[in-house]
Formats: C-alpha cells, structure tokens, sequence
C-alpha cells in the first residue's frame, strides 16, 4: 500500500518526508544508513503517515506537504495524516 510517511530524527530533531510503498522496509532502510538524505541524521522514529490507492498519488502528496507545512498541518487536523502519539 503506498504512503506518505513523517519521519523525525533522534539526532538532529529535524523531520522527513518521503513516500514509499512498503513503509516497514522503507523505515528499516533509513535506520540501517541506506538512504543518502538521511543516512547521516539517524537514528530516526516514524512520527506520522498516510495511505493512498497509488504511488503517483502518493508521490503528489509528498511534493505538496514538503512545499507548505501548513498543507500538512491542515490534512493532519482533519484526521487524514495519521500522528503516531511517541513514535509509535
């Protein structure tokens, strides 16, 4: 199923979005150092996402929500991008 996912790094504090559509093999390849953007700021902690029927969707999705931060705060206060409460 294709995401679009929130990251938080435990080290620098600074967020990532991207979108995938294995979120699980996605978030292991980021703390295992196998994605350049973020291979230097883990270890990193899944603080939110959301779901879509396709990846070109997705992919939409991320473009708009790392263009404006208040896009995102909007789809998160309508309950559409899930928050995880601790990462969890």
């Amino acid at each position: 199923m294709p995401y679009v996912y929130l990251l938080k790094s435990l080290k620098d504090y600074k967020q990532y979005i991207g979108s995938t559509i294995n979120l699980e093999k996605r978030l292991e390849k980021h703390n295992r150092g196998e994605v350049k953007s973020t291979k230097y700021r883990r270890p990193l902690k899944l603080i939110g996402y959301e779901y879509f029927k396709t990846i070109q969707e997705a992919s939409l999705f991320e473009t708009r929500y790392k263009r404006s931060h208040n896009w995102l705060e909007r789809r998160i206060r309508s309950g559409k991008f899930r928050v995880l409460i601790d990462g969890e």
